[in-house]
């Protein structure tokens, strides 16, 4: 294992994670159920794109090789990008778009807040600041999650169907890395084993408030995005994002 690598990965992790399930929060705009949600859903979003340049541009510090945030953001293929495959999954409906928030959500504010915790103060800085937003997003999905599990027949029906749909992709939030134990041991990341606890445990809680089944731990997924191996979503999501500085790459504001 080489340290500083992992490092490097780690930070794309965190930083392509919030770049895509930013992007695809602002798939919805113009087509929220309601004018509140729509400027809630971009609120998020945009948090979410704000904290991955503050972790692209320490990865690009870190690679020293000329490039900066937006080329890492613009110019990586699909093979390049450590995001979670969770968030690259399509929006789906609303229930959909709620249950992905609330497990990413679950997942990152653990993942912060050991982070603000890191011998590394450049990261410990970011995460305190990313924190404070994640509390609001969770507190927002988890509610969600809540009002449409013990809502109605439908929203009910509808949150039983997006269920096994997301769950499957899960598995990546509570599973255990090598580099990440190695990293967290040095003290410059969150203990895996403690965010995988804290997730299932904040899961099993708002089910039972959602009236929703928890279902059993999802088993290996045979892609692993920590490998940059994708759904074929990702490389759909990037054409569209990154279009235009692509077509465009000497354009300025």
């Amino acid at each position: 294992m080489n340290p500083a690598n992992d490092l490097l990965n780690h930070l794309l992790r965190l930083g392509d994670s919030a770049l895509v399930q930013g992007q695809r929060l602002c798939e919805w705009c113009g087509r929220a159920p309601a004018l509140e949600e729509e400027l809630a859903l971009m609120n998020v979003g945009l948090d979410l794109v704000g904290q991955a340049r503050n972790w692209l541009d320490y990865a690009a510090e870190l690679l020293a090789d000329g490039r900066d945030a937006d080329h890492l953001a613009f110019r990586r293929d699909e093979r390049a990008y450590r995001n979670l495959l969770l968030v690259e999954q399509p929006n789906g409906d609303f229930a959909v778009t709620m249950l992905k928030q609330f497990f990413y959500d679950a997942w990152h504010l653990e993942t912060l807040r050991g982070l603000c915790l890191s011998s590394d103060p450049r990261i410990a800085g970011v995460a305190a600041k990313a924190f404070k937003e994640v509390t609001y997003h969770l507190r927002r999905s988890s509610e969600w999650v809540e009002r449409l599990g013990d809502g109605t027949e439908e929203s009910h029906r509808r949150m039983l169907q997006a269920l096994p749909r997301l769950w499957r992709f899960t598995g990546e939030l509570i599973a255990t890395d090598p580099a990440e134990n190695a990293l967290h041991q040095a003290g410059l990341l969150a203990d895996p084993a403690q965010v995988a606890t804290a997730w299932q445990d904040r899961v099993a809680a708002v089910f039972a408030r959602a009236t929703l089944p928890v279902p059993e731990a999802p088993s290996h997924f045979y892609l692993d995005a920590r490998k940059g191996l994708h759904t074929e979503h990702l490389g759909l999501l990037l054409a569209q994002m990154q279009s235009l500085p692509r077509a465009y790459p000497d354009a300025v504001w």
